[in-house]
């Protein structure tokens, strides 16, 4: 694989829950707010130090949005694609700037009783000279975050 491909290829983490698809489903989507880690991955808390009041997934045709300690909404995505409980897709811009989105869909599939959920975070050659460097955080960031998830989604 060329370094190019490295910097700008999609970026898949996977986890499998011991819960139903519908609950992983749920949990990802409505009970977000319950296992984000905000004090690690928000826009508050990389500006101010101080982390937000909670986030929101609003679903279909929605976004997903963090809310501030001073009232603020600020976006982190657009929901594209809303199929429950079997997958959503998000036009993905955690950010003040208005600048190109990259794409994130993630998966739901039974496994024997349990559910298996595939991140794929796509779309880093629309991010320009900056791609390495986001993605490069958004690699890391991911296990975290979906570690947080399973956590919840399993009890």
């Amino acid at each position: 694989m060329s370094t190019q491909a490295t910097e700008t290829g999609a970026i898949r983490r996977s986890i499998t829950v011991d819960c139903s698809v519908e609950h992983a489903f749920s949990t990802f989507t409505d009970r977000i707010h319950e296992w984000w880690p905000l004090e690690e991955h928000s826009i508050e808390i990389g500006e101010t130090g101080s982390t937000p009041e909670t986030v929101v997934f609003d679903g279909p045709g929605g976004r997903i949005y963090e809310r501030t300690t001073k009232g603020e909404e600020l976006d982190w995505a657009h929901v594209t694609v809303f199929e429950p409980p079997s997958r959503f897709v998000l036009a993905w811009n955690p950010s003040r700037e208005e600048r190109p989105r990259t794409e994130i869909e993630v998966k739901f599939t039974d496994e024997d009783g349990k559910t298996r959920v595939d991140l794929e975070h796509r779309g880093w050659e629309n991010v320009g000279d900056h791609a390495a460097e986001m993605r490069q955080g958004y690699e890391s960031g991911w296990a975290g975050v979906l570690a947080s998830f399973g956590e919840s989604a399993s009890n």
